[in-house]
């Protein structure tokens, strides 16, 4: 499910899901690279969290067996983490780069608590977006949604939202390629649609939504001027917001609004991971691993109210989520 503009009939797979055929044809680009600059033998950074991630399935599965009130949220954790560890695993077998001399160190297959494996899944998010940076476009979209697929997860154990980061520092950006030009106005798109779909969904929606509302709104025009902003100094006009967007399903109560912000949720998500997958500027990708988190994690809450399975999709702005 997905929105579009009432002036230009958008189509959402392929505009804001056009990364998906940028990730199909760049592993065959790295291969062609590696043929020509010769065969890089270091240890492949994504070993490490392919087998934290297999590591934390196993331990929250084991968990689920022997602590039953804790066992619904141990097993849905261990559906997002191994579901992480089979794309890193695809990933990093598709290199086959050697094992590192000292062996494969890895965190236990066990844990004594909830409370632990918490601490687990907080510590992948962070190493996965260490590398977001340093690692080829591809593989940047690939632990940018692992890293906002533990946030998300996160989200299962708290009520209430992270604190909205700061998206962009004091430094310009001049110029922008191609590339990053056209993920950077589809993510523009989208995040003029999200503004417009929680303004709809506040008039279906009770005073107890308000505040979710609003800090969603706000979160959405932060990252519009961003992006805005992102765009101007490189010398491009950003694209315009619509007058009004055509949803593929009529709002009309409190669920069908909430499904509504799950999709505009889901949309800011699939645009963001485009944009990792899309450019090399460090500046534009640490925008865009925000901008896909906190879309992730504000999308849990949303896809509750909205009745939507699995409330936690493992890899944020690579599946279709909202439909």
């Amino acid at each position: 499910m997905t929105f579009r503009s009432a002036r230009s009939v958008l189509n959402r797979r392929a505009l804001l899901r056009m990364a998906a055929f940028t990730a199909l044809a760049i592993p065959t680009a790295s291969g062609l690279a590696a043929c020509t600059s010769g065969y890089d033998d270091a240890p492949d950074p994504l070993r490490p969290l392919w087998l934290r991630a297999s590591a934390d399935a196993k331990a929250a599965e084991a968990l689920a067996a022997s602590a039953p009130e804790s066992a619904d949220l141990a097993r849905e954790l261990a559906t997002i983490r191994s579901a992480h560890a089979e794309v890193l695993r695809m990933e990093v077998e598709r290199l086959n780069r050697p094992v590192p001399e000292n062996g494969d160190p890895a965190p236990g297959a066990t844990v004594d608590g909830i409370d632990a494996l918490w601490t687990r899944i907080a510590e992948a998010r962070e190493e996965a977006l260490r590398l977001v940076d340093s690692v080829p476009r591809y593989r940047a979209g690939l632990v940018g949604a692992v890293s906002a697929g533990c946030a998300a997860a996160q989200q299962l154990g708290t009520d209430g939202l992270e604190p909205e980061p700061a998206l962009l520092g004091k430094d310009s950006i001049d110029s922008l390629d191609d590339d990053s030009v056209t993920a950077l106005q589809s993510a523009l798109a989208a995040e003029h649609a999200a503004i417009w779909v929680y303004g709809l969904a506040r008039a279906f929606l009770g005073s107890g939504y308000e505040n979710g509302i609003t800090r969603g709104e706000r979160a959405h025009i932060n990252r519009r001027d961003a992006c805005q902003r992102v765009l101007s100094e490189a010398g491009h006009t950003p694209r315009p917001t619509e007058p009004a967007y055509v949803l593929p399903e009529e709002v009309t109560d409190e669920t069908s609004a909430a499904l509504a912000v799950a999709t505009a949720e889901s949309d800011a998500a699939t645009a963001w991971h485009g944009v990792l997958e899309r450019t090399d500027d460090k500046t534009v990708r640490t925008l865009a691993v925000k901008c896909l988190t906190g879309a992730a994690t504000r999308g849990v809450h949303w896809r509750r109210e909205a009745g939507l399975q699995p409330a936690v999709p493992p890899l944020p702005g690579r599946e279709d989520t909202a439909s």
